[in-house]
């Protein structure tokens, strides 16, 4: 990028303002409170409780604010996941990549939601967490244990991350900024 660019996008983002909307779904203790932490605070908590029903908190990193609905993983509340993933601006699919058994109903589950009309073409980011665990799914792996090769209605993208340790965090904001939307 140029100098003149760079001037340019400064300029913008003195009178602009990017906003998106996420919803964050996965099984239960795959890390999706964690990774609202993490974008929020930096920081990462061991005594988690799980999310019942949904939470939603809003972000601002920058010029760019984010609303995050962290959904529940457990069975009773993923019936509710579709109605949250309307309209948002991404999907963000939280994995625990050290559950191995867990990755057919992960699948499963993930295929289930993108057949729903209401998100056909919303973007998907698939996070693949607790990478910090020896056990955890490399990224080719994750990839094709879930078929992501197979879905073609929509960009999709995955990452490998640990929210315990904050890797990659900083990469899966560089992809949800450059997915925002501008606003005056």
């Amino acid at each position: 990028m140029g100098l003149w660019d760079s001037l340019l996008n400064w300029l913008r983002s003195l009178f602009y303002k990017q906003e998106m909307e996420l919803s964050l779904v996965g099984l239960q203790n795959a890390g999706k409170t964690s990774l609202v932490n993490a974008i929020a605070t930096g920081g990462y908590t061991e005594d988690s409780i799980p999310t019942v029903g949904f939470n939603m908190r809003k972000v601002t990193k920058g010029n760019v604010t984010i609303k995050l609905w962290d959904l529940g993983g457990q069975r009773r509340f993923r019936s509710m996941w579709e109605r949250y993933c309307r309209g948002v601006t991404a999907i963000v699919y939280v994995v625990d990549a050290a559950d191995r058994d867990s990755i057919p109903i992960t699948r499963s589950e993930l295929h289930d939601l993108l057949k729903k009309p209401t998100l056909a073409g919303i973007p998907l980011l698939v996070l693949g967490n607790k990478i910090d665990k020896s056990e955890a799914l490399t990224e080719q792996p994750l990839i094709e244990q879930l078929g992501l090769n197979t879905i073609a209605d929509r960009e999709v993208c995955c990452y490998m991350i640990s929210c315990k340790e904050t890797v990659n965090i900083d990469i899966v904001m560089e992809w949800l900024i450059k997915h925002s939307k501008t606003v005056k």
